[in-house]
């Protein structure tokens, strides 16, 4: 019998992979190509769509050839994105308007403002679980219309689409502009400010605030379910999953029971918590998004805390400082002492995201004295990513009816056995790391496989997981509770730093 595989696309914010995986859920064969991104201006972030189809397409074909398997041994396609990037692009040329708007991207942040003037937070998170900020798409849509002469007629007409980049790659994969399908799934859906949360469908009232033509839009499908066959690349070979990346690796750290959580630790960092089919509007400023949706089955939602700036923060201290010269040796300068010596650093280089989502707070270091060594300033930049995990716990606590029990992680920040461990610290639980570090990768190929029957159930997944390491809270209590409102003090100290 000939071994058949699941195909994942992984398109993330600075390359793009494509993973083969087998029954077991194992790691097969990778590719991997990075892509550009433009900082045309301060705030302004852009990736090039025609550069990331383009890499997808060298990608594939290397990661079968390091299999030594044809398209005829790959059961389905399952597609994992970053998530609030805004793609354009002419439906009969397939050239998008301009280079894509990463989630990234602050230049809508007066336009956010506005927004917040006239109609206020509630008015969007009664319809899309939102609240206004430069991370969602809808600004940005907005934003194009008001700076490309000809773009709102253009899209009216039909003659521009809109995606996020899952969207844009299904497009291609399908045909293009020779009948390529135009969809998006739910979890994506959700991080556009047009969806509405509890029906899963394009929103009315938020399509007319924001000026945006239906006829420009994606259809909405679920996050499992065949969609249509590719005919570039992967020629008749089923696409059957597509996940906002954050979304896959809650689904591929097998997270499928209420109150079990996730975080993956990158660029930034992200926390979710899988809240059942129960839409829970947080109270305490994280963001009430779609977990999957699987065929014709109940939609599953979760509450999401991201974090703007984690590993980031670490390439800093890398690149701009010169204090390390890999990243891995942070983890060796900050063991040189015991603690943190009273500093603090709180990464706000372009706000601050959940749960305070303060556009105008900036970076500041605090406790600075003569005694502080460059081993101090390595903790503090570890430490920040633990405090700031901890604010996003508690916010969950408080909205949720169960407080969260452990944490599952994930991405290339839990190699460092010292932040983790100060995590499991600050949070008081066991953090625990996969077998499969890939989770965003697996979570897409299992949504489709799970789809064509190449698994059989979400159980048969659960059996797949498989603990590589696990940390335990050891920290005093009283020392644990001091330092977080050290920490607390110094996020204070951020805010207001720029003023409209």
């Amino acid at each position: 019998m000939v071994e058949r595989y699941v195909i994942s696309i992984d398109q993330g914010t600075t390359s793009t992979r494509c993973i083969l995986f087998d029954h077991q859920g194992r790691l097969v064969s990778v590719a991997q190509r990075e892509h550009q991104a433009y900082f045309t201006q301060p705030g302004w972030v852009e990736h090039d769509a025609t550069e990331i189809w383009d890499n997808l397409q060298r990608i594939v074909p290397r990661a079968l050839d390091n299999a030594g398997i044809g398209p005829d041994q790959v059961a389905a396609i399952g597609i994992a994105n970053q998530r609030e990037t805004t793609v354009l692009w002419d439906r009969g040329t397939g050239v998008p308007i301009g280079n894509a708007i990463t989630w990234q991207d602050t230049r809508t942040d007066a336009l956010v403002d506005e927004l917040r003037r006239t109609r206020g937070d509630d008015f969007f998170l009664d319809r899309c679980g939102l609240p206004p900020t430069t991370y969602f798409s809808a600004p940005r849509i907005r934003w194009l219309f008001d700076h490309v002469d000809g773009l709102h007629g253009r899209a009216e007409r039909g003659e521009v689409l809109f995606g996020t980049v899952e969207s844009w790659l299904i497009w291609n994969l399908t045909g293009g502009p020779n009948g390529g399908l135009h969809i998006t799934d739910a979890t994506n859906a959700s991080r556009t400010m047009l969806m509405n949360i509890r029906t899963l469908a394009w929103d009315d009232e938020l399509l007319s605030y924001f000026g945006v033509p239906r006829a420009m839009l994606p259809d909405i499908r679920p996050s499992a379910e065949c969609y249509g066959v590719a005919r570039a690349l992967l020629p008749d070979v089923r696409i059957c999953a597509a996940f906002g990346d954050q979304q896959a690796a809650l689904f591929g750290q097998t997270c499928f029971a209420t109150g079990e959580a996730k975080c993956t630790y990158g660029t930034g960092s992200f926390l979710l918590m899988n809240t059942g089919t129960n839409l829970v509007r947080s109270r305490h400023g994280l963001l009430t998004t779609v977990g999957y949706k699987i065929g014709d089955e109940p939609t599953v939602y979760a509450l999401e805390g991201p974090i703007a700036v984690t590993g980031s923060l670490v390439q800093w201290f890398r690149d701009r400082l010169g204090l390390i010269h890999s990243a891995p040796e942070i983890e060796t300068l900050a063991r040189t002492v015991e603690d943190n010596g009273g500093c603090y650093i709180v990464p706000a280089f372009s706000g601050l995201f959940a749960p305070h989502w303060r556009s105008d707070a900036r970076g500041v270091i605090v406790g600075l004295t003569s005694y502080i060594t460059k081993g101090h300033l390595a903790r503090a930049v570890l430490e920040a990513t633990g405090w700031q995990t901890r604010e996003v716990i508690d916010a969950m606590n408080a909205d949720s009816p169960e407080p969260l029990k452990a944490l599952k992680v994930d991405g290339g920040m839990t190699a460092n056995n010292l932040l983790m461990q100060f995590v499991a610290d600050v949070l008081d639980v066991p953090v625990v790391r996969p077998m499969v570090s890939e989770t965003v990768s697996l979570g897409a190929a299992y949504a489709a496989g799970l789809t064509v029957g190449y698994w059989p159930d979400l159980e048969g997944l659960r059996h797949n997981w498989h603990r590589a390491g696990q940390w335990m809270p050891t920290m005093d209590p009283g020392r644990r509770e001091a330092e977080y409102e050290n920490w607390r003090r110094a996020v204070e100290r951020s805010f207001g730093w720029i003023r409209s």
